[in-house]
């Protein structure tokens, strides 16, 4: 019987790995469409990061309630890993709690400390249950957290909800069966409790917790790539690849400054050094293979919390653009593009773009490149890059600008300024008062 029990875990466990790899394998060839961008440089800065706000959730607990909340939830997940451990031994070897013998005292504390931090978790988890359905909190209402969105916010609640209840059935129903020597304090009460049950039925029930709980796990493990929450395993890749330079900073086109300098500045010395034959080079952004990979690392690492979009002034005055929402469309045109290399070949196209058929025009023109997104953002994504990408093509590729936008192009061809007058005659009125 345990031969087959471990058989079956191992079973289990392979397909897991499979799935989880498959898909993982995936996601990382999506990231590698983007174009390449060199982030190397200041790895000692960038190794903060990733233990400030990836570990530490520095920009989380600028709203201490919620931060209070989920840091009870990632503490949970993390120091339950400890047990996880062991079940997976357990499992495999079909040993029963092989780290007790070992750890003696210091076992029984660490699961009486994971017991607590659960307790809490769950505390959280139906005030986060509460918050995105009950309180109506105004980012969790938005037009693009409809449907899959909204349900998957809620799926993952209600997984740590029955994640729990496992937990403590498989601890009660053992200490239980086991006169309560395994010293648990919280399941140890529920315990108590069972003490009149038979032993078949207390197995019973241990066994269901223990099954229940990682089955969970692995099942929660395969979710994840297709969930909100891939951010648990991205957010540190992307808190080390972090913008480092000045906030608001904008990457220049050198192909476009080369121009302007030459408009500004008739006497600069050109650069012959390209040749007559050269390719003509493309502006902006109209796909996800025009942006850059960090821009893709910043889409599938997105928590969906909306944070930028209850930050930005452009969507707080009722315009279209909503930062959340180009980051999910980002994702999912990246994931329609996998499916229709899957069923027809990596060189069939769609006819569809990015820009257009995902983000509308009025999107991206609504932004006011105030940097508030980022600034918000927990996790160190970027909208605004691919913001300003996707606006770089409208304006130079496809020639689509708003009227005043325009007007200014126009006044800074002639004047140097975007006013309609030479700058040099601003100053006049100092000398004329």
């Amino acid at each position: 019987m345990a031969v087959i029990q471990s058989l079956l875990f191992l079973i289990v466990l392979g397909l897991t790995a499979f799935f989880f790899s498959k898909k993982a394998r995936e996601i990382y060839k999506n990231i590698k469409r983007g174009k390449p961008e060199d982030i190397s440089d200041r790895p000692a800065e960038r190794w903060k990061n990733v233990f400030l706000l990836a570990f530490g959730q520095k920009k989380m607990f600028r709203n201490m309630i919620p931060a209070l909340l989920h840091l009870c939830v990632y503490v949970a997940f993390l120091v339950t890993q400890v047990e996880l451990i062991e079940i997976v031994i357990d499992g495999i070897f079909q040993t029963h709690r092989v780290f007790f013998p070992i750890l003696g005292g210091l076992y029984t504390f660490v699961i009486n400390f994971i017991e607590i931090l659960s307790v809490l978790a769950l505390i959280a988890t139906f005030a986060f249950l509460a918050r995105r359905n009950l309180l109506k909190i105004p980012r969790f209402q938005m037009d693009e957290m409809t449907g899959w969105p909204k349900l998957d916010g809620n799926l993952i609640l209600i997984f740590e909800i029955v994640l729990v209840f496992c937990i403590f059935l498989m601890n009660g129903a053992d200490m239980a069966m086991s006169g309560g020597k395994y010293g648990f304090w919280l399941s140890g009460m529920l315990g108590s409790a069972m003490e009149g049950l038979p032993q078949g039925v207390l197995q019973a029930m241990e066994r269901f917790g223990w099954w229940g709980h990682i089955l969970l796990v692995f099942g929660f493990l395969n979710y994840i790539p297709y969930s909100k929450h891939l951010h648990i395993i991205l957010a540190f890749p992307n808190a080390y690849f972090a913008n480092l330079g000045s906030k608001g900073e904008m990457v220049n086109m050198p192909a476009i400054m080369k121009e302007v300098q030459s408009m500004m500045d008739p006497n600069a010395p050109m650069d012959d050094s390209s040749g007559a034959d050269e390719e003509i080079p493309s502006f902006g952004a109209k796909d996800v293979d025009d942006l850059s990979w960090k821009s893709l690392l910043d889409a599938y690492t997105c928590t969906e919390c909306g944070r930028c979009s209850a930050a930005c002034p452009a969507s707080g005055t009722g315009k279209l653009l909503s930062p959340r929402k180009i980051m999910m469309d980002v994702r999912d045109r990246m994931e329609d593009l996998t499916k229709l290399e899957a069923e027809h070949g990596p060189d069939h196209k769609d006819g569809k773009m990015l820009i257009g058929d995902y983000i509308s025009p009025e999107e991206i023109k609504a932004c006011t490149t105030c940097n508030a997104c980022v600034e918000e953002c927990p996790v160190s994504i970027s909208p605004l890059n691919i913001i300003l990408e996707l606006r770089r093509y409208q304006i130079l590729e496809a020639a689509d600008s708003p009227e005043e936008w325009n007007l200014m192009f126009t006044n800074v061809e002639n004047n140097g300024a975007v006013w309609q007058f030479n700058p040099e005659d601003r100053a006049k009125w100092v000398d004329e008062a």
